[in-house]
């Protein structure tokens, strides 16, 4: 049983090892993917020193599909949303700035539940005419 003590007690040491930025770094990043967050994204030309595109508002940043592709996602309305596809290449770059302070825990991860997201939109596309055929 001594020999596993350590072994019990290492994770839950280590869980505990994360530093205020880092937990609130996690939960500013989780509000921002809800559209919580007013961002301020700038896409910059290093070569001319000119801004390329800016791009304001509730807006989460999806960098994770490759990379040199970049996607925005803002909020426009109650139930409206527009996505940007953009390139990145050797001479442009963006920025991302938080433009108002938002309230987050440095002490509890935020875990966000949506039981609504369980059940699917089923979109039908075709012909009803088709699908009564192949019913019968």
């Amino acid at each position: 049983m001594k020999k596993l003590l350590p072994i019990l007690i290492a994770p839950i040491l280590l869980a505990g090892c994360n530093t205020d930025a880092t937990i609130a770094s996690r939960n500013l990043s989780k509000a921002a993917d809800m559209m919580e967050i007013n961002r301020r994204i700038v896409f910059y030309n290093g070569i001319t020193d000119k801004y390329m595109l800016t791009i304001e508002g509730r807006c989460s940043i999806d960098t994770s599909q490759s990379g040199r592709t970049f996607f925005v996602i803002c909020k426009t309305g109650p139930d409206q949303y527009k996505k940007h596809f953009l390139g990145l290449s050797d001479n442009v770059t963006f920025f991302a700035e938080q433009l108002d302070a938002a309230k987050v825990s440095t002490y509890h991860y935020r875990v966000i539940f949506k039981p609504q997201s369980i059940i699917p939109n089923v979109d039908f596309e075709g012909s009803t005419k088709a699908l009564k055929e192949l019913v019968e």
